[in-house]
């Protein structure tokens, strides 16, 4: 089959690879028929090389239509169309019976410390090869895959993969007030859905902070009042101005760990791209990947006794946390990777009924052949061509 394949920083291929094939009883393969490019797939291409090997398969967000299932997968069946989940838990565990599905114990990377198995995401979370490809090997599928309506455009229930349930956990974790106010950071693809489904459970004031052009356009097209970070030198005092002078109830941190504007961090990501493997790693894990700006100006704009709800990805310590003002302010600071199937089951009436109230189908920008990936790479890493979210068609 063709995949999507990692071979170096800003160096991804399509390749051909062995087709996947059931290896457990709780395995399925699955036809991928749409398969996204995430804001933190750029990770791997730019700043976590020294995680990757060569030739690991990309991609955790795809859908498609199943070809195969093991002897012990129950519910589904050669020809369902399945959404899967970027995290891979098998449901029955101590974690997974909390919801917790990011740190299921079955699938723990426990030679990292790590949380539950990712798809296409380092060998941190287990090296599983990824969805950018036209077959997938899906472990846990007795659990994991979202069934979703034989009817209707990808598009409508791809974000199942990440997107929605990410943005949907993060506006959880601000616990806004109905009525109340959020800023979210970062208007990519999850700040734009944040934004949304913000207004649609009850914010009455969505505030989204960018500095690209058409990620601010967007966000306007569904009723987000925006600011541009380019033209205010203090964005926490222009938020603040706009909500009494408090602050808004809560702030979602949509960028992470490559925030525009921090060049130590940029430095030390740098650095850490020249050194190697075993040392790189180490520089990359302990001081080279954050960049807090983001973090600290939402610390900065939250009113006191307000949220941070963190869905950007970090993955270092390059900073420190300003603990005197977060214990000042009375902020509380909720964060984690999204547990996908916790939300799957509020999220799917939105999808699967007359409408799109969460605007789903005004999120992809361009649609591209699954061999076009090194370009679709290129185009969102350096966000031309109003790129916002690619969708790879297999």
């Amino acid at each position: 089959m063709r995949a999507v394949t990692w071979q170096g920083k800003r160096d991804v291929r399509v390749d051909t690879v062995a087709d996947p094939r059931i290896q457990e009883p709780t395995d399925a393969v699955i036809k991928v028929t749409s398969t996204a490019i995430c804001g933190s797939d750029l990770h791997l291409y730019e700043v976590l090389g020294a995680f990757m090997e060569p030739g690991d398969i990309l991609g955790h967000e795809p859908m498609g239509i199943v070809e195969e299932v093991g002897s012990e997968v129950t519910g589904l069946a050669p020809g369902d169309r399945v959404v899967v989940p970027f995290n891979i838990a098998c449901g029955h565990c101590f974690f997974c019976d909390q919801k917790l599905y990011t740190q299921c114990e079955t699938t723990q990377v426990r030679e990292h410390d790590k949380g539950a198995a990712l798809f296409g995401y380092t060998k941190l979370y287990g090296q599983v090869p990824g969805g950018q490809a036209e077959y997938l090997r899906v472990p846990q599928a007795h659990f994991g895959p979202v069934k979703v309506p034989a009817e209707g455009p990808d598009e409508r229930f791809l974000y199942l993969s990440d997107v929605v349930p990410t943005a949907w956990q993060a506006v959880e974790y601000a616990a806004v007030p109905e009525g109340g106010s959020v800023a979210v950071f970062g208007l990519g693809p999850i700040g734009q859905m944040a934004s949304r489904i913000a207004r649609h459970r009850g914010a009455g004031r969505v505030i989204g902070v960018d500095l690209v052009d058409e990620r601010l356009r967007m966000a306007e097209r569904h009723g987000v009042e925006t600011v541009d970070a380019r033209q205010h030198k203090h964005i926490a005092a222009e938020i603040r101005e706009r909500t009494g002078g408090r602050g808004p109830d809560a702030v979602i941190d949509a960028v992470g760990m490559e925030a525009h504007g921090a060049p130590f961090g940029h430095l030390a990501q740098q650095l850490a791209s020249m050194l190697p493997g075993p040392l790189a790693e180490r520089l990359t894990e302990k001081a080279g990947v954050d960049r807090l700006s983001v973090l600290h100006a939402a610390i900065d704009t939250v009113r006191r006794g307000g949220t941070i709800s963190l869905s950007g990805v970090y993955g270092g310590m390059v900073d420190p946390m300003p603990m005197m003002d977060l214990f000042d302010k009375q902020i509380q600071l909720r964060m984690g990777q999204a547990n996908v199937r916790a939300w799957t089951d509020d999220i799917m009436p939105l999808l699967a009924g007359d409408g799109d109230p969460l605007g789903v189908e005004d999120l992809a920008t361009h649609q591209l052949p699954l061999d076009e990936a090194p370009r679709a790479y290129d185009l969102f890493q350096k966000k031309q061509d109003g790129a916002i979210k690619v969708v790879l068609k297999p």
